[in-house]
C-alpha cells in the first residue's frame, strides 16, 4: 500500500519514494541541560509513530537521533549564554556531568513512553571534528566570513535561501535591533569563539580560534556522517522550520552542492495549553513525565492522547483529555487481558485501518476504525489480532497482556533468545528457524514485533 506525507518542504502532501535503502530518518533530538517536557515528547511519540508505520510497510529504517550538549545559545540568533554550560553554573556540577545526568533522564523517558531507541544517537561533543571539516568546505567554497566572535555563514550567497518556509525570511521588525557584526540578519555562526574574559568547559581547538560549534552545523555534520549527504526523512518540531532546519539545509546544499539535502521534511505541530500558549521552559508551564506519574497516570496514557490528535494540528493539553485517554486505554487492556487463543488479522479491517495510517500518518482515524472494528461482530481472535497487529505501530504495549515478559522467563528460554536475536541480526535465518522450533518444544511461542521477540506459552 502506498504511504503519503506532507512534506514541508514541497508543501503540499506527496507519495513516499525513498532516496535510497535503507531509508534514512534523522530526528532532531534535545538539548541536554534539563529534563524533556511532554511538549518535546509529543513530537518524540509521533517521530516514533512514523518509523514504525515505516517499519511496518515494509521498510528497513536507520534511524538517527542527535544529543545536543554543546552550542545552542540561548538566543536562537547567536546570541546569549551555552544552555548547557548555564545549567552547570546555576546547579553548580560541570558541563559534561549535566549532559550525561539529562542525557541518561531523557533515556529513561524514551523507555517508559515506549519510544523505539534509534540505531544511531551520536553526542555534538564527539563529533567536533566532522563539524570542522564541514566549516573548512564551506570556508573554501567562499560562504563564510569571520567577526569578532565566529565564523558565520553569509546567507545572501544563497538564492533559495529560505525555501523550507516558502519566502524569502526577513527579520521580524523589533525582534532584534542589532544585528552586530553580521553582514545579514540571517546569517548564522558555524564557530563561536570561547570568550576571552573566560575559559569555557567545553571548547576546543580549531583552524580558526578555539571555541565550540554553532547548533546548525552540529546536525549536519551528524546527519551526513550516518545517512550520507542526501537521505530520505527529517523530522522535528514546527518551530525548527524558519531557523534550525531552514539553517541545515543552506550549510548542506551549499557544502556538497546536492539538492535536496533531505527530500521529505516532517514537522510536528505545539502542545498547547487551554490558554493556546504552547508548552516551553521559557514560559514556566512545563509538565515533565514524572508529573504525571506522581498525578497517577501512565506515560503510555500521554501516548494514547498523542495518538488522537493529528501531528499537524495543535494538541491541547489538559489532565481531563488525559483521563479520558487513561480510561480508552484501560478498556484496550481489559478487551486483550486473559486472551489465549491464536490471533488472526482481520484481511479487510488490516487494509482499511491501514490506509488512514498511511494518509499522511492518520492516527486519529485509524485509531477509531480500531475502535469500530472491536465493536463490530468479528470473532474474538480476529479483533485481538488485527489490534495486536497496530500496535505494533502504537505502541501502547498491549500485548503485555497475553505475552510474558522476557526478563521474568526460564533461564533456558532467556539464552536461546538472546541467541536467536543474534542469528537474526548476523542473517543467519536457518539456525534462528532451529532456535525457534527448540523454544516451541519447551513450551513457548516466539512472536517477532517492531519492538523486538514476544513470547507466551504455546497454544499447540
Amino acid at each position: 500500500m502506498d504511504l503519503f506525507v506532507y512534506n514541508t518542504l514541497a508543501k503540499k502532501v506527496e507519495k513516499f519514494v525513498p532516496f535510497k535503502y535503507p531509508v534514512g530518518m534523522y530526528t532532531c533530538g534535545p538539548t541536554v541541560y534539563d529534563f524533556a517536557h511532554i511538549g518535546n515528547f509529543r513530537t518524540y511519540i509521533v517521530e516514533d509513530l512514523i518509523k514504525r508505520t515505516l517499519i511496518l510497510n515494509g521498510y528497513k529504517v536507520v534511524h538517527v537521533m542527535n544529543i545536543t550538549d554543546v552550542g545552542h545559545l540561548t538566543d536562537d540568533q547567536d546570541q546569549g549564554e551555552d544552555k548547557v554550560e548555564l545549567s552547570a553554573q546555576k546547579e553548580k556540577k560541570s558541563a559534561w556531568e549535566i549532559a550525561e545526568f539529562y542525557t541518561n533522564a531523557f533515556l529513561d523517558d524514551l523507555k517508559k513512553l515506549n519510544i523505539l531507541m534509534p540505531d544511531y544517537m551520536p553526542k555534538a561533543t564527539e563529533h567536533i571534528k566532522e563539524m570542522i571539516d564541514l566549516i573548512k568546505i564551506l570556508e573554501k567554497k567562499g560562504y563564510t566570513y569571520r567577526t569578532s566572535d565566529g565564523i558565520y555563514f553569509d546567507t545572501s550567497k544563497l538564492k533559495d535561501y529560505g525555501k523550507l518556509v516558502g519566502k524569502k525570511i526577513e527579520l521580524i521588525p523589533g525582534l532584534r535591533v542589532e544585528i552586530g557584526e553580521k553582514k545579514n540578519p540571517t546569517d548564522f555562526a558555524l564557530w563561536k569563539f570561547s570568550p576571552k574574559e573566560k575559559k569555557r568547559q567545553m571548547e576546543w581547538d580549531s583552524p580558526w580560534g578555539v571555541g565550540f560549534p554553532g547548533w546548525h552545523i552540529e546536525c549536519s555534520a551528524m546527519s551526513m556522517k550516518y545517512l550520507g549527504e542526501q537521505f530520505d526523512i527529517h523530522c522535528g518540531g514546527i518551530d525548527h522550520i524558519p531557523v534550525h532546519h531552514t539553517n541545515e539545509i543552506a550549510q548542506s546544499e551549499a557544502a556538497t552542492e546536492k539538492i535536496p539535502f533531505v527530500f521529505y521534511w516532517i514537522h510536528v505541530n505545539f502542545l498547547v495549553l487551554k490558554n493556546q500558549k504552547k508548552m516551553a521552559k521559557s514560559e514556566g508551564n512545563v509538565i515533565l513525565v514524572k508529573d504525571l506519574q506522581e498525578r497517577g497516570f501512565s506515560p503510555l496514557d500521554f501516548r494514547y492522547l498523542v495518538l488522537s490528535c493529528h501531528y499537524q494540528s495543535f494538541l491541547e493539553f489538559s489532565f481531563e483529555a488525559l483521563e479520558s485517554s487513561k480510561n480508552s486505554l484501560k478498556r484496550l487492556r481489559e478487551i486483550v487481558s486473559g486472551f489465549e487463543k491464536k490471533e488472526v488479522v482481520n484481511d479487510f479491517w488490516k487494509n482499511k485501518i491501514l490506509e488512514k495510517i498511511n494518509d499522511n500518518f492518520n492516527f486519529p482515524e485509524a485509531l477509531s476504525n480500531v475502535w469500530t472494528m472491536l465493536r463490530s461482530d468479528l470473532s474474538q481472535e480476529e479483533k485481538i489480532g488485527t489490534l495486536l497487529y497496530f500496535d505494533q505501530i502504537f505502541g501502547l504495549n498491549l500485548d503485555e497482556e497475553i505475552y510474558k515478559k522476557i526478563d521474568e522467563l526460564p533461564e533456558e528460554i532467556r539464552n536461546l533468545i538472546q541467541e536467536r536475536e543474534i542469528l537474526r541480526k548476523n542473517k543467519n535465518f536457518v539456525e534462528a528457524d532451529k532456535i525457534r522450533e527448540k523454544i516451541k518444544s519447551l513450551g513457548y511461542e516466539i512472536i517477532d514485533t517492531i519492538s523486538g521477540p514476544k513470547v507466551r506459552k504455546s497454544t499447540n
